[in-house]
């Protein structure tokens, strides 16, 4: 069966509630990539899709304070609009390892990103229903 949205429904495949877990590993670093992870977590959420934003290697800075004013894309969505829209309505994450190689701790973060490690990106990867998108 080929999921399908409609105003806001959850997705549903064979009667199972999906859910997107992504994982942005690009920054300023591959602009084009980065975007791309966030433009699918803002749509999936406009379409009733849950999603958790996992924030990894060079995308760790967008959990701090006015870091996604900094990146400028032509042609596509902001980047601080993207990263709103997930955290209203989603999850977003912080690699604990990222973080710690950047020196970044849990005061220096935007509210409502958490820091977490392997274990828990696993345990939502390979939860039922669970779609996992790297990019």
């Amino acid at each position: 069966m080929v999921p399908k949205s409609s105003g806001g429904r959850r997705v549903r495949v064979a009667g199972m509630a999906r859910s997107l877990v992504i994982k942005v590993t690009a920054g300023a670093d591959a602009p084009e990539r980065c975007n791309q992870a966030f433009t699918v977590a803002a749509a999936a959420l406009a379409s009733g899709v849950p999603v958790s934003l996992w924030l990894t290697g060079e995308s760790s800075w967008f959990a701090l304070p006015g870091r996604a004013k900094e990146f400028v894309l032509p042609h596509a969505a902001p980047l601080p609009d993207l990263l709103d829209a997930v955290l209203a309505a989603g999850r977003v994450t912080l690699c604990t390892q990222c973080a710690a190689r950047r020196n970044i701790t849990v005061d220096d973060v935007i509210e409502g990103v958490r820091i977490a490690g392997a274990p828990a990106f696993v345990e939502e990867a390979v939860a039922d229903g669970a779609q996992a998108l790297v990019y």
